[in-house]
């Protein structure tokens, strides 16, 4: 193994590099994850080191054979498109900086945008009933330390732990009723506005050889309680007391909570071979604690956002190789599991990702990064209950293919 024998400076940036698929490729995972919280920065050697990360990612979901299939919302098959694209492109940047306070505590701060979801069918097609458009954003500042201990002359151990501060805002059309064109500018379209924040805690342990250019890593995150999620039921879109509504015409403040998933990932490299790095994660997600989350107007539901899904799991496994002192690169394969049940389009997606990175220097760094996969195909269906309450989730059905996602990401460290 004496190939490994190099000095300091090169050998951990042929790991950096070689990690470029953890932050210089895009990431398209279930639920609602997008940019995720990376603490990669956190084993940087340098006493200072700042990384700024843009990533942008084009999901191409597409529903076919769309179908409203209960008569009581109304006239929406007429004319209406039984085909429709379901997803938008999103970005997801990320912004670190990274200080050592002593040879031993390295502390970084950060900044994401770890969740969210756009969805803009619009109203021209048959699931208008279910969603006109969907848009959610989050910001997430967070801060972890780590406690490095030798336990020989090769290898150490850190103690990691953090905290994150996540705020959320977005909203939700759907056609609550259709309303026939008219002078007064009623279309029945309602719309949700939402906004809340939570807390949220992180902790870990890494083991490293920096000789053989071996690294385990183990991170816990806690749940996000958003225990108080405010905002707006606007429904100026139907004549006041339409149907007998009270709350029809009107603007209306509503309450709810929810919870964002913990999750647990476990990530390992190692040198295998001169200026060869194998690399691979396993993630689980718990969204399944995502089921249906009500909103109410003083003590009365008036609205839910259903999701029904299941726990994510995610799994990569890669391979890095150094060209030279100034040009490494990686590619990897993913599998990440679908956290629709029911009702929803997230299935299976296997993705190949891979990336560059060029080191004009030893505190100079950029990475670009693409990925190209599949979305697997399925079924929404129209017919999932509550079993306790027998209220009906969706009235829309429909069918996808499978589809393709595609990405690009670029990443610029600094380290001084």
């Amino acid at each position: 193994m004496r190939a490994f024998s190099i000095n300091l400076s090169l050998r951990t940036s042929f790991l950096a590099s070689c990690l470029v698929l953890t932050t210089a490729t895009p990431n398209h995972a279930g639920g609602l994850e997008r940019g995720g919280n990376s603490i990669d920065l956190l084993f940087n050697p340098n006493r200072y080191a700042t990384q700024t990360t843009a990533g942008f990612v084009m999901p191409g979901r597409k529903l076919n054979n769309v179908q409203d299939n209960s008569p009581l919302n109304g006239p929406t098959g007429g004319g209406k498109r039984d085909r429709v694209r379901a997803t938008e492109a999103y970005s997801a940047p990320q912004i670190g900086f990274k200080v050592g306070l002593t040879d031993s505590i390295d502390c970084m701060f950060g900044y994401s945008q770890p969740w969210g979801a756009h969805s803009n069918p619009g109203i021209n097609w048959a699931g208008a009933n279910d969603n006109i458009e969907t848009l959610v954003n989050s910001h997430s500042y967070s801060g972890t330390c780590s406690y490095r201990l030798n336990v020989t002359e090769a290898a150490s151990f850190r103690l990691i732990g953090g905290l994150s501060y996540q705020e959320f805002d977005g909203f939700q059309e759907k056609l609550v009723a259709p309303v026939p064109m008219n002078s007064f500018g009623w279309d029945g379209v309602g719309r949700l506005n939402l906004e809340t924040s939570g807390w949220g805690q992180h902790f870990g342990i890494s083991y490293e050889i920096p000789d053989y250019l071996f690294r385990t890593t183990l991170i816990y995150r806690s749940e996000i309680r958003l225990n108080d999620i405010t905002g707006t039921l606007d429904l100026t879109g139907l004549p006041p007391g339409s149907g007998g509504d009270p709350l029809a015409g009107g603007i209306w403040g509503i309450r709810g909570s929810a919870r964002m998933p913990q999750y647990l990932e476990f990530q390992v490299q190692s040198g295998i071979a001169p200026n060869w790095l194998a690399f691979g994660s396993v993630k689980w997600a718990d969204w399944s604690i995502l089921q249906e989350i009500p909103f109410y107007h003083g003590q009365r539901r008036v609205t839910s956002i259903d999701l029904l899904y299941q726990d994510g799991w995610t799994v990569k496994v890669g391979i890095g190789h150094k060209f030279n002192d100034h040009l490494s690169g990686a590619i990897q394969t993913s599998w990440d599991r679908g956290t629709s049940t029911t009702i929803g389009s997230q299935t299976d997606t296997w993705a190949l990702s891979a990336g560059l990175s060029y080191a004009p220097s030893e505190l100079v760094e950029l990475k670009i990064g693409g990925l190209i996969g599949i979305l697997t195909g399925g079924t929404s269906s129209g017919e999932a209950i509550n079993p306790s309450t027998g209220r009906k989730y969706s009235d829309i059905s429909y069918r996808f293919d499978d589809d393709i996602v595609t990405g690009l990401n670029a990443s610029l460290k600094l380290s001084f």
